[in-house]
């Protein structure tokens, strides 16, 4: 690799880290060809990009974007997971593939302005999506109506019960 080709790679992942609200650190040393295609087109299903980069050249990417204090975690062999849509799906998808892979072992990560380990890439997984926030929200905005619809249901209700109950009653008495 030149280094107008170093230049680019810098620049793209410059641009990548700067954009991504989640990443992910990860070692792949001893995972199998096949086992690191089918986690990249997994990445690539969910809006994850995922990389295998040179440590010195990520460590270069990342000055500037204000996420520097990853550099530290970048030995060995990592690829990378940038979530530019959904930062839950990088953690879920890296936590689904590490029990999946024994091999693949997360290193490190980095979202909402803090560096974590891999308990805190894990616990970030155990987070709702954005989809799954979306539902809930909708659930809640939908559940006000419904509860103050059927309270103005109810007294109608409840007073045909009423004199339902009491034509019984007097038509009972009637007809001893």
């Amino acid at each position: 690799m030149n280094r107008e080709q170093k230049a680019e790679q810098i620049q793209d992942l410059h641009q990548r880290f700067a954009q991504s609200s989640m990443i992910v650190l990860a070692d792949f040393k001893g995972s199998t060809v096949a086992q690191m295609d089918a986690m990249r087109r997994g990445a690539e299903k969910k809006g994850v990009f995922f990389q295998v980069v040179k440590n010195t050249l990520a460590v270069r990417a990342l000055e500037g974007t204000g996420k520097e204090g990853l550099g530290d975690h970048f030995v060995g062999n990592i690829g990378v997971l940038l979530a530019l849509e959904d930062p839950i799906a990088a953690a879920k998808l890296v936590k689904q593939y590490s029990k999946d892979f024994e091999k693949l072992q997360v290193k490190a990560g980095y979202f909402d302005g803090d560096v974590l380990d891999s308990k805190g890439v894990d616990a970030v997984a155990e987070l709702p999506t954005k989809e799954e926030l979306q539902s809930q929200l909708l659930a809640t905005l939908q559940e006000a109506p419904r509860l103050l619809l059927s309270m103005l249901q109810a007294a109608p209700r409840d007073l045909l019960f009423l004199l339902r109950n009491y034509a019984d009653k007097l038509e009972k008495s009637e007809n001893p």
